[in-house]
């Protein structure tokens, strides 16, 4: 009997522990993959240079327009009858326009990269959260398979004891209702990691089933700055605030475009006359083609109501901009301080389960003496056993938490 106790004892100050391993080179590899391969991402990026391709679309000249004339009844001239015409005209709008649309096009293009990191940032944040929470589920597995071996372990216990008339039938019963209430938990731990392991693959868009590499133990993040500078560190580097920031100086150069659209415009051509010969003259050009030179056109906007709608709109886009910006402002502080509470939360709670879980095996080891030699205490053997289990499973909870909310920040910082 003393041998049994010794082993319990011994197993119960050990169980639970593992080889720590604090390498992210696995998890690093999965972003990797999922930046490779997410769908949703390669979409947005798609977006991204679609929008480039806008650029040189409105940085050119228009088309120039080419026209020919026939003269169904020929009109007599001097030199021969004029039998067609031949027109080429280039329009030219008014200097700096072109250049100005492509700022405008080029700062769309860089908000809808903005887009594409911030989703990119986003992408990796819920790679990072599937991994912790996967790791969680198997760690949670293995302890509660450990703990049901534990309670096996006082089953045994308790069937010698009854066997020798030193305990109750109840003390066997107890461990039975402990046992059922642990596989129904374990049973949902299992499927668990199932629903974490699915979506885990899904975000880097491979087999479902596909196995995923975590360590026995998982290592705690720190945050990238200190507290005091982490907001205006997200305020600077948040893609979100970026994307606003470049739509914000598109507006301001389509303010300029708008401008620009209300000035004349020029347009110059040139005209070719096709001259038949005529037999009655006996001029020396007789029948030559006429080449006129060029022909100077302006367009002049005398509408200006569209011109003065077109300035307002930019300013009024201008104005829903700064308004975005500084709710996104006042919604990124809300979020962080939120999350900093959940990453200071999640350290104490560290803390404090790994304290209770030794204090707890310290009790454990008291009762199961106490026990061996008496029979009584079987009740708190049980109840102690199972706040151990408790403590486990919420530090290795708080861990898998800190870790999120420090990824959470880093999507924040635009990482």
């Amino acid at each position: 009997m003393k041998n049994k106790i010794i082993i319990l004892s011994f197993f119960l100050i050990f169980v639970l522990t593992g080889m720590a391993q604090d390498t992210k080179e696995s998890l690093d590899t999965y972003l990797k993959i999922a930046a490779e391969n997410n769908p949703g991402l390669k979409a947005k990026f798609s977006d991204y240079m679609a929008a480039m391709q806008k650029v040189p679309q409105v940085g050119t000249l228009p088309d120039p327009q080419f026209a020919f004339g026939y003269f169904i009844n020929p009109v007599e001239t001097r030199i021969g009858p004029q039998k067609a015409t031949l027109e080429l005209k280039q329009a030219f709008p008014w200097f700096g326009l072109l250049r100005s649309k492509e700022d405008v096009a080029a700062e769309l293009a860089k908000a809808k990269y903005e887009v594409f990191e911030n989703s990119k940032s986003n992408l990796f944040f819920e790679v990072k959260t599937a991994y912790y929470n996967y790791y969680f589920m198997e760690k949670a597995i293995k302890i509660t398979k450990e703990n049901m071996e534990i309670l096996r372990i006082f089953k045994n216990l308790s069937l010698v004891k009854i066997e020798n008339g030193n305990a109750s039938i109840v003390d066997e019963l107890r461990v039975e209702l402990e046992l059922n209430d642990l596989e129904n938990q374990l049973a949902l731990f299992i499927d668990s990691k199932k629903v974490f392991l699915i979506k885990f693959n899904n975000l880097l868009n491979r087999e479902a089933n596909e196995l995923i590499d975590v360590p026995e133990e998982l290592w705690q993040d720190k945050l990238p700055y200190e507290n005091v500078i982490l907001m205006d560190s997200i305020y600077n580097n948040n893609h979100e605030v970026k994307s606003i920031d470049h739509k914000l100086n598109a507006f301001v150069n389509q303010e300029r475009t708008a401008k620009l659209e209300g000035m004349p415009k020029f347009n110059i051509g040139v005209n070719y006359i096709i001259i038949g010969k005529n037999p009655h003259s006996s001029d020396p050009n007789n029948g030559d083609d006429a080449l006129l030179f060029p022909s100077i056109g302006v367009t002049i906007p005398i509408y200006r109501r569209k011109y003065k709608a077109m300035i307002e709109e930019t300013k009024y886009l201008q104005s829903a901009e700064i308004a975005k910006k500084a709710d996104k402002r006042n919604t990124l502080n809300t979020i962080f301080e939120n999350t900093y509470k959940e990453f200071s939360d999640s350290e104490r709670r560290i803390y404090l389960n790994n304290r209770q879980s030794e204090i707890a095996k310290m009790v454990l080891d008291v009762l199961i003496t106490s026990y061996s030699t008496n029979s009584k205490d079987f009740e708190e053997v049980l109840r102690i056993e199972r706040q151990l289990l408790g403590y486990k499973l919420a530090e290795q909870k708080a861990i898998t938490d800190k870790n999120a909310a420090i990824a959470f920040i880093n999507y924040l910082l635009g990482n």
